[in-house]
Order: structure tokens, then sequence, then C-alpha cells
């Protein structure tokens, strides 16, 4: 987890998920803007299976939403700012009941729409082995790849060294491959569970998500110009705006 700030404790905490692949520490970028305009606490957490994050026997939306309210206090009221994968899992923690009282949900770049072939890719990433690299550049490289980070960080940005693993000389990703295998979010059931301010976000450019597959769910939705999948790293400042609509 990316160090929690303190902030005002009267306010809700901002919690920051990341997206398959990457680690709590891609909104590095976002921290600075953080303690000018964030009011009260935020916490960036690795999600299961994903950086320091020991691995579930079992992915679902719901267990990575399990994991993510046992690394906070009872009673805490957080607003979620997540991407893709996190996003769902943002979603997935305001859907149920839990010890901690979410205010409200913007989730970026989210992919709504999974064709069969796309699942099974994702099955088939699920089930390999780890793969193992002989250098930290091999293993960082593909580390950018898997996150969809390869055009917009280099290898030895500090963002990357949370999502890789040296074990005897040898370098992998942190993350456990069976991650891929939690499946099509049932974007429609979650938001209907939802009582809270729900935001779905994309940048203009991604190609993962259209503005009409995300307005068929009937809450309000942003497209962000110029912007592509992971507009949270690319523009920092425009992916916390959006949290103006719902605070």
């Amino acid at each position: 987890m990316i160090t929690e700030s303190d902030g005002r404790a009267s306010s809700p905490m901002l919690l920051l998920l990341h997206g398959m692949g990457a680690s709590g520490d891609v909104w590095l970028p976002s921290a600075p803007l953080l303690d000018q305009r964030w009011p009260g606490r935020w916490a960036a957490p690795d999600l299961a299976g994903h950086g320091a994050s020991p691995p579930l026997s079992g992915y679902s939306f719901a267990g990575l939403a399990d994991q993510v309210a046992a690394g906070l206090h009872p009673g805490d009221r957080v607003i979620v700012l997540g991407h893709s994968l996190g996003g769902v899992v943002g979603l997935a923690l305001a859907a149920a009941n839990r010890a901690v009282t979410v205010e409200a949900v913007v989730g970026l770049g989210i992919k709504a729409v999974w064709s069969p072939a796309e699942l099974a890719r994702a099955g088939d990433l699920a089930a390999r082995p780890v793969t193992w690299f002989d250098s930290r550049d091999e293993a960082a490289r593909r580390y950018l790849r898997v996150a969809g980070l390869a055009d917009l960080l280099s290898p030895d940005d500090p963002a990357v060294a949370a999502g890789l693993r040296q074990v005897d000389g040898r370098w992998r990703l942190a993350m456990d491959p069976a991650a891929f295998g939690v499946g099509e979010p049932d974007l429609a059931t979650l938001l209907a569970r939802i009582e809270a301010p729900v935001l779905l976000a994309r940048g203009e450019h991604d190609p993962m998500v259209s503005e009409t597959q995300l307005k068929q769910y009937g809450v309000p939705v942003v497209t962000l110009p110029g912007l592509g999948h992971n507009a949270h790293v690319e523009d920092p400042a425009a992916v916390l705006a959006l949290l103006d609509a719902v605070r």
C-alpha cells in the first residue's frame, strides 16, 4: 500500500484501486495532487494477487472487494476511484453490506463488454504458470505490457518496482496469473445494488470500452478528451477532477 495520508479524520477516505496487473504504486503520480486537493485520508492498496498482497485461492470481484474491506477500519467511510478491474472491485465493495460505508464510486476504464474469445484468452492466461526472467529489465518490460503501461512508464520508473519479485537471482511479476480468471463483471446487477452515487468514466481513446456501452447503465458517464485506457497515469489531474462530481 502507498503511504496513507493523514488528512482530516472527519472526511471520507479516498480509496484508489488499480487495474489488472498493476499495483497501488501506479497511483504515485497522483500523490502530489492529492496532498493539494483531497481534504481527507487516502490509500492505494494492492489488490489480492498483485504487488505485496497475497493471492486468493479463487478470484471473484466479491472476493477482491472482501480483501480490500479487510484492510480498512470498521466504520470507515470511503469514496472509491477505481481503474478497470479496480473500478469493478469498487462497485462490488459498494454493492454488499460490509463494515465500511462507500459514499461514492468513480469507475474509470471499466471494460463493459467481453467477447467469448476475450474470456477464453483471459482463462488461458490464468492457467499459465509463472514466467521467470533472467534480468529485472526483462521482467519490468513484461510487467509494463501486462499492466498496459508500456507506452507510459519506463522500466526503471519507481511505480514498476512493486510489480516485480526477485527470487534466487531470477525475476517474475508479482501478480498471480490466476487473477486473470476473475471473469466478466455483471455491471447491471452490481449497479442495481448500489445506493451511493456512481460515475463511470473513460478516456476518449480507450479501445476497451465505449461511451455508448457505459451509457446503457443509466448512471452519469464522462469521456476524458485525448486520453486512453490508463487515463489516471496520462493525466492524473483530469482523473482526480472527476471526484468533484461525487463529493
